[in-house]
């Protein structure tokens, strides 16, 4: 029997302890983490004792831990976006293989030295782009490569944010001013790009248009404060009240939508939908009780404590009880890319933060068929339309219980591939189903998406990639 693959783990937050990390715990025979470099130290200590790391191994810095240049295979990289190139660098240059997560870089400039880093070292670096190892995306890909649809036309592509999540990420949360972070064309869709690069191939040239409309001071209800504590006169009618959203509602629509429990998403439905029913059940079956005590994201972003009264803490004090209108945000609210592809096909990828459900829609119109897709966390559909014979099939890929875990399976699916692809010579490694250059591309398709958009401009992309 092999021995696992042991890793280092750069960045203990929320995707990095919480959405790759647990496929150690789950396949300790594939993949062991044996140091960890976190700044926050309950973050830290709370991923050492999950993973048994010793407190020799436990760093408050990534410096520290690289430079103890540990004879390991990986290392995982899940710092805030802003963080990634140095640490990765560094991981490449010290002989490990690297697992990044997305986006890549915040420039184009990082991006490419990332790039540059991993061809000179001849390590593997994969970008965390989990759509590609997600069923769904898998079988859509697999459609389209055996010419069912016949020659792709035209492809429309929506990236539909929930208004809350929205409101968590982009107004209130850590993506919500590009000046500290990525503009929301790439931090949210960079995978999207990707999705669509993998499928059409090339872009030739694009334009865009956008704007931040909505989440401004100018439509604030009359009277409403900075903060949504200090006794906003709006509270019953705005669907963006903090304490709705984290401690009376949100867990609920988290747990309705994204459990891979029955009993957690049927008791959520529930009491979204029949509270009373539902208070009475709770009452009967304590399972049922402990399954909603719901404490995971995005509840686990606005206070390390969890409780109930921490919880009302953060939002008197801290980002995420801002009224969403009196917010330091500047990112776009919605946002249209239209893609010119290499084919001749036409495509455009529909971005916007005012979705009733979190999800992406598509379809994609050939010569032969049409095909027309959902994927949501609790539904993930395809139908292909024969224009021959009029019949149309549906498929629901990623029905297992794998796929009920994030990104329908996706996350999951990128450590497998990761874990198979580590240690192994380039030519090799075609598990981890891209590389870092073609990664490059769908970052390389958001920022000329941003440029066109400030500046009202087409962008020729070839033109663009030689642009120093």
């Amino acid at each position: 029997m092999s021995q696992p693959i042991e890793a280092i783990l750069i960045g203990a937050g929320n995707r990095g302890a919480e959405s790759y990390a647990p496929y150690a715990l789950a396949h300790p025979d594939e993949l062991r983490f044996v140091a960890v470099a976190e700044p926050h130290p309950v973050r830290r200590a709370r991923f050492a004792a999950a993973h048994g790391i010793p407190p020799e191994r436990q760093f408050d810095s990534w410096e520290a831990l690289v430079a103890r240049r540990l004879p390991v295979a990986a290392a995982l990289i899940c710092t805030l976006d802003t963080l990634h190139v140095a640490p990765a660098v560094a991981a490449l240059e010290a002989g490990y293989d690297v697992l990044l997560e997305k986006p890549m870089a915040t420039t184009r400039e990082g991006c490419e030295e990332l790039v540059q880093a991993s061809e000179r070292t001849g390590k593997l670096l994969q970008i965390c782009h989990v759509l590609r190892y997600s069923p769904f995306f898998a079988a859509l890909h697999e459609i389209l490569e055996s010419g069912r649809l016949g020659d792709i036309l035209t492809v429309e592509h929506r990236e539909n944010v929930a208004y809350w999540h929205m409101a968590h990420s982009y107004v209130r949360g850590n993506w919500r001013n590009s000046a500290l972070e990525s503009p929301m064309i790439l931090a949210k869709c960079c995978h999207d790009l990707d999705i669509l690069f993998w499928n059409l191939g090339p872009t030739v040239r694009l334009s865009s248009s956008g704007a931040l409309t909505h989440y401004r001071p100018e439509n604030a209800p009359p009277g409403a404060p900075a903060r949504c504590t200090d006794g906003c006169p709006a509270a019953k009618t705005c669907p963006w009240y903090a304490p709705r959203l984290y401690i009376e509602l949100e867990q609920l629509l988290q747990v309705a939508e994204h459990s891979p429990n029955r009993t957690e998403r049927f008791g959520a439905g529930l009491l979204l939908h029949q509270p009373k029913l539902a208070r009475t059940l709770r009452r009967l079956l304590p399972p049922l009780d402990r399954a909603l005590d719901y404490r995971g994201w995005p509840l686990s972003v606005i206070s390390e404590d969890t409780s109930l009264e921490a919880r009302w803490e953060a939002l008197r004090t801290g980002p995420y009880g801002r009224c969403v209108y009196h917010c330091d945000n500047d990112v776009v609210d919605h946002q249209h890319v239209e893609l010119t592809l290499e084919s001749g096909a036409t495509a455009v990828l529909v971005m916007h933060g005012h979705s009733h459900r979190e999800g992406r829609t598509l379809r994609y119109d050939g010569t032969r068929a049409t095909l027309r897709g959902c994927y949501y966390a609790d539904e993930q559909r395809i139908e292909i339309h024969d224009h021959l014979t009029g019949k149309a099939e549906v498929l629901r890929p990623g029905q297992g219980r794998e796929s009920a875990t994030g990104h329908g399976g996706g996350d999951a699916g990128l450590m497998r591939a990761f874990v198979r692809a580590c240690g192994r010579a380039i030519r090799e490694r075609g598990a981890a189903l891209t590389t870092a250059r073609a990664s490059l591309e769908s970052h390389l398709m958001a920022f000329a998406a941003e440029e066109a958009r400030l500046e009202n401009t087409v962008i020729e992309m070839e033109a663009y990639r030689r642009r120093a």
